[in-house]
């Protein structure tokens, strides 16, 4: 089961590897049906993440934070709705990354965008939103590792970042969903009609990071370490640990 596990977690990033390469050929050989293509593409790009968590059979404690704050995360995109570039979601899900690890991260970014889209609208974009939020906590996960995340204004940093690559993804299913020939200068006015848009976006990232990062990133490890949770994702180095 572990090792199935390792298995998909090396072919996480090499679907996504092969997601955009999909994505860039389609545009650049003119394939048409574009939009039902890359629907299909993005949805497979998932599946190694969601398979993993499955093969991973983690415990009822490690799975409730995922739960808790991705409710939270769809409950607070309501709340704004009447400024919807202004939202908590990619800041908690950063949070979550950070605090839970990679899978957790992107399991909270997938999940808060199926969750606040029932309220918001489901549709086409959903997939492209669970990807692009799951790709950001996934990421946040990823360099939690590192001496980077250590200081919060690098984590600040990363929120402005993350937000821009949000619309980025998001751009391309704009492209491929509305434009009949998708092409790079499509893509290009896409980017340019939506960065006041992504730029409030970064902005309300930044800032939402700013009220919850230090307060929720200590009492998310304080329950964290209180009750045992393990990084979904890092069981076996947890279970040598603890038998030491």
């Amino acid at each position: 089961m572990q090792r199935k596990a390792t298995i998909l977690k090396i072919v996480q990033p090499i679907t996504i590897v092969l997601c955009a390469a999909l994505l860039v050929a389609m545009a650049m050989l003119d394939v048409q049906q574009t939009a039902l293509l890359s629907l299909a593409v993005v949805i497979l790009a998932m599946v190694p993440y969601f398979l993993r968590f499955e093969r991973l059979r983690p415990k009822p404690r490690d799975i409730v934070p995922i739960v808790v704050l991705s409710v939270i995360a769809a409950l607070g995109r309501a709340l704004f709705t009447f400024a919807p570039n202004i939202q908590p979601v990619t800041a908690i899900v950063i949070i979550s990354g950070v605090v839970f690890g990679s899978q957790a991260g992107f399991l909270t970014g997938a999940l808060s965008a199926l969750a606040s889209n029932m309220v918001m609208g489901q549709g086409p974009w959903t997939p492209w939103q669970m990807l692009a939020w799951g790709l950001i906590g996934y990421v946040a996960g990823v360099l939690s590792s590192t001496i980077v995340f250590k200081k919060n204004v690098f984590l600040l940093i990363y929120g402005f970042i993350a937000s821009f690559a949000f619309g980025l993804i998001m751009n391309v299913w704009n492209v491929y969903g509305f434009v009949e020939n998708a092409s790079w200068q499509a893509y290009l006015v896409s980017i340019a009609a939506s960065s006041y848009f992504d730029l409030i976006h970064a902005i309300s990232t930044v800032v939402f990071l700013g009220l919850i990062a230090i307060p929720w990133r200590k009492k998310l490890l304080r329950i964290k370490q209180k009750y045992g949770m393990d990084d979904i994702g890092q069981e076996s180095q947890s279970t040598s640990r603890h038998s030491v």
